[in-house]
């Protein structure tokens, strides 16, 4: 893989598009993972205005402490990058005391809702700012098995880092100075009060998921793991596919427009 040429690329697709729509800068949320340290240091090479926002909901004190040293550490780097530290824990707990149903049997959809208040959050800043808000999924969670909230970490501007697996992000974020405690930490979506990360949560790991997004051989002829591995990509790679592609438009015959 040629890193260099990859980030000198992205560099400029992201300096194009900036232009080309009007905006000043990029909006980026920052949970303390690879995938948000490595779009940030991609927008912050750019030049153009950088917001990073920490927005904790009840978040762990690692993840939280991964995200804040990572903030500095850019703004040391980097004259234009600046931040914000939102604690929507209260706003989240609003949300919570409204919902007209028992969010203790209904985790998932409560764990969604941090994601899209959290969207919420940098659209408005990034309104304020004349900014873009940076999407931080890689390929396998957007593309592969759908990992990601709708209209959450989903709802972006651009996708800087789509293109590129997990394995690659890792590469990529040693190159250019994503910090070791950053890129040893396990992955993790940051949407649950026990920390659980995201291997925990989808029973694979990413290069394993990588394996199975490229497999085109003999199902036959493959190891027991592999097998799981398989169909754990294929169920979520289906059931997920509402998020995958693009949103489905009823197309109504002209004959009836007349």
């Amino acid at each position: 893989m040629k890193t260099k040429e990859i980030v000198q690329h992205i560099n400029a697709w992201l300096s194009n598009y900036c232009e080309d729509t009007g905006h000043s800068g990029f909006v980026i949320g920052i949970s303390g993972g690879i995938d948000s340290a490595l779009t940030s240091i991609l927008c912050a090479m750019t030049g153009k205005k950088v917001l990073l926002v920490s927005m904790p909901i009840r978040q762990t004190s690692t993840e939280y402490g991964r995200a804040m040293n990572h903030i500095d550490d850019l703004k040391y780097r980097f004259d234009n990058v600046t931040s914000y530290d939102i604690n929507l824990t209260d706003a989240f707990t609003e949300i919570e005391n409204v919902m007209p149903f028992d969010i203790d049997t209904h985790h998932l959809a409560m764990a969604n809702s941090r994601a899209r208040l959290r969207m919420t959050t940098l659209y408005a800043l990034a309104q304020a700012n004349r900014s873009l808000v940076a999407g931080t999924g890689n390929k396998i969670e957007d593309f592969g098995i759908g990992f990601f909230t709708k209209y959450g970490d989903g709802g972006v501007d651009l996708s800087p880092i789509a293109d590129l697996t997990k394995t690659q992000v890792w590469a990529i974020a040693a190159e250019i100075g994503v910090s070791k405690e950053i890129i040893t930490a396990k992955p993790t979506d940051g949407l649950w009060a026990d920390g659980r990360s995201d291997e925990d949560q989808i029973g694979a790991s990413y290069p394993e998921l990588e394996w199975a997004m490229d497999f085109r051989g003999d199902e036959n002829r493959i190891t027991e793991r592999q097998v799981i591995i398989l169909k754990i990509y294929k169920r979520l790679n289906s059931i997920n596919q509402h998020k995958i592609e693009p949103i489905p438009v009823c197309i109504i015959p002209e004959n009836l427009k007349l």
